[in-house]
């Protein structure tokens, strides 16, 4: 049975944020999933996240294997959504970041995440310009970020343990900021890096514009991710097609 793929999009945005990543996943054969989560209005923010991620999943998700993918600020969010399906009895098969930040062991708020894992020039808080969706033809309708009041970004976020219990990967295809949301300043070229010793690599397509809220959305986490031993697709200012391709094959050296 093949894996099924969810996207879990970013807490600062909507489902709306994936574009048309779904049905280029579609037409090359996948079962995706596309949660909704939109009642995380509250505190506890990343806990009412995960529990409607869970109840979405397990509702909409087939059966068989399952790998999680998120984006931007849902990256710290999947171990907690993994122990839910775990504690399911439906362990997922893997987990993929997609220019996100990275969860990591112990307690931890999304501001210390983005101060330990962003660009050295970001700035301080997410831009909150609306920017078209990855793979929505020219002219389609914008995704507006989220409002988040500041207790969104100082709350501690759940940590487990265990974690990863799977498999992981990243995909830096520069195109979601490592806030969670698209990436803004796309007219902004940034320069890909060059894979180091032990970053098993493959260049999706050519480097491009590709900058994102704070700084290039997801380079510093595909090098973090390296780091961990983690599988790199490096795929910079993929979209549609391109980024489906890049996302399956990144899922199938996992």
């Amino acid at each position: 049975m093949s894996t099924a793929v969810v996207l879990l999009h970013s807490p600062l945005f909507t489902a709306a944020q994936w574009g048309g990543l779904p049905g280029d996943l579609r037409a090359l054969g996948a079962h995706v999933t596309v949660p909704e989560i939109t009642d995380d209005d509250r505190p506890p923010y990343a806990a009412r996240y995960i529990a409607r991620a869970s109840l979405e999943i397990a509702e909409h998700a087939p059966g068989g294997p399952l790998l999680l993918v998120a984006a931007g600020a849902a990256g710290p969010l999947l171990p907690g959504i993994g122990a839910a399906r775990r504690a399911a009895h439906r362990p997922p098969a893997g987990y993929v970041l997609i220019d996100a930040l990275l969860p990591q062991p112990g307690a931890a708020t999304r501001e210390a995440l983005h101060a330990a894992q962003a660009a050295p020039h970001a700035p301080s808080a997410p831009a909150d310009a609306a920017v078209p969706a990855p793979g929505h033809p020219a002219g389609a309708a914008a995704t507006a970020p989220r409002p988040r009041p500041a207790g969104f970004y100082t709350e501690q976020l759940p940590s487990v343990a265990d974690w990863p219990d799977a498999p992981c990967g990243y995909l830096y295809a520069g195109v979601y900021g490592s806030d969670g949301g698209p990436a803004a300043g796309r007219d902004r070229c940034c320069s890909a890096p060059e894979p180091s010793p032990g970053w098993p690599a493959e260049r999706g397509g050519e480097v491009g514009a590709g900058g994102a809220p704070y700084g290039p959305g997801g380079e510093r986490g595909a090098r973090l991710a390296a780091l961990r031993g983690w599988p790199v697709e490096h795929a910079p200012g993929a979209t549609g097609a391109d980024l489906a391709r890049a996302l399956l094959g990144l899922a199938s050296r996992m």
